[in-house]
């Protein structure tokens, strides 16, 4: 209830509260990190919750530290002497642990001691990454030294480096985006003295995320590849398809069906592919995000991790945005194809209800001749039969006059044929007109 007695949105403090439920850690050189993202075995797009909560407070319970609330999407608590960040989004979960200090050997890995194998080994999913990141000092990163430039030459991979100056000048960061022998990638912070706390956690959070978020993007480049390889195969049975409806002039309902059971599979290909394809692009906007966020200056000589994305990144992720405009540009071509054999069906079966139409006439027109016979026909029958009546009913009075039979009937006939005729073309008329 706000102090005006107005009631408030049932939502509102929840989503006032999400602004601020991540906060950067604040992390002082020197120091190191592991983290590791999972995600649902297969194609499954969301995650269990409670299956997400279990494993977070098993974890918590070897080392007896608080468990969340009930339905929590994040969590951080120190579990012994490191700080573990939880994060639950909606294809994959994160676990970060932050340590003071660094190992004498460099990316040794020796926290991740801090997961329990039987624990690694019952987690709900796979792991999409895993990451180092060391954190040392150095006198002055706006000028290092060769030693050290050719100390992070040493840590990676010299044709996949990427390095950069970031924090106005204030720290140096550096990763090749491999995978490792022991499975992790690797970046490396060469943090000045005067970098704040809250700082160094943004800079260490902005290369994790920006690893997660390009191994989560990439997911969809097999997908794209595969939609590419068949929208190919289909885009040639269609082709061949419009070539064999613009030269044949028949075979409509063959080809109809053949073009509707491609338009099946290309809708069927669009619903598999659809989430993943819209998710690449929200990974990839947000990846640029943090790259952007970074304010990168160049070493000489070395390329950024924005240059590292563009050559790298960029045109796997073009892969998958050209697989999805092939794939619904084929949709639209199949769409227009079937419509337009539609319309060539449609004008067939009209062409064959007219022809069936004027057969129907001919033989109306048939019916109709031969009923006129029928009806003359009658008029004779009907005629002879009230003749013979006739001449029966009038024999006494013909006998009194003198005269036969025959001469009666013949007198009489064409009178009831007359009267016969108008009958019938009387009762015609009234039968028409009703």
């Amino acid at each position: 209830m706000t102090e005006g007695g107005l009631r408030d949105h049932p939502q509102r403090h929840a989503l006032a509260n999400e602004l601020h439920a991540r906060p950067f850690p604040e992390l002082f050189a020197p120091c190191r990190a592991v983290v590791l993202a999972i995600k649902p075995a297969g194609d499954a797009a969301g995650r269990d919750p409670d299956a997400d909560l279990a494993h977070l407070r098993a974890l918590l319970d070897r080392h007896g530290a608080p468990h969340p609330p009930p339905g929590a999407n994040h969590y951080a608590g120190r579990i012994g002497r490191h700080l573990l960040r939880w994060e639950r989004h909606t294809e994959f979960v994160t676990y970060a642990i932050h340590a003071e200090g660094v190992a004498e050997q460099p990316f040794s890995g020796s926290v991740f001691a801090a997961f329990p194998r039987d624990w690694l080994e019952a987690m709900p999913g796979e792991v999409l990454t895993s990451i180092l990141v060391r954190v040392e000092v150095i006198a002055d990163p706006a000028n290092p030294t060769e030693a050290e430039l050719a100390r992070l030459q040493d840590w990676f991979v010299p044709d996949s480096l990427a390095m950069s100056r970031v924090a106005d000048g204030r720290a140096i960061v550096a990763g090749d985006f491999r995978i490792d022998l022991a499975g992790h990638v690797r970046f490396a912070v060469l943090a000045g003295r005067d970098v704040a706390g809250r700082r160094l956690g943004r800079i260490v959070q902005r290369l994790i995320e920006i690893e997660t978020y390009k191994s989560m993007a990439m997911l969809t480049l097999p997908v794209a590849r595969e939609v590419a390889a068949r929208v190919s195969a289909l885009d040639g049975e269609l082709s061949g398809l419009v070539s064999t409806m613009a030269g044949s002039g028949g075979g409509e309902a063959e080809m109809l069906d053949r073009l509707l059971a491609m338009s099946a599979e290309i809708e069927a290909l669009s619903s598999r592919s659809a989430f993943r394809f819209g998710a690449a692009e929200a990974y990839a906007a947000i990846l640029r995000e943090r790259i952007a966020g970074m304010r990168e200056i160049r070493i000489e000589g070395r390329q950024t991790l924005a240059e590292f994305m563009q050559r790298r990144f960029d045109p796997a992720m073009r892969t998958c945005s050209s697989a999805k405009a092939r794939l619904e540009e084929l949709s639209r071509r199949a769409s227009r194809a079937a419509t337009l054999l539609r319309t060539r069906v449609e004008v067939a079966i009209a062409a064959q209800n007219r022809g069936l139409l004027e057969s129907m006439d001919r033989r109306a027109a048939l019916q109709l001749r031969l009923q006129e016979t029928v009806e003359g026909l009658s008029v004779v029958a009907i005629s002879y039969y009230a003749v013979g009546l006739a001449g029966v009913m009038l024999a006494p009075l013909a006998h009194r006059l003198g005269a036969d039979k025959a001469t009666l009937q013949a007198a009489i006939a064409l009178p009831v044929i007359l009267a016969v005729w108008w009958m019938v073309r009387r009762l015609r008329r009234h039968l028409a007109g009703r």
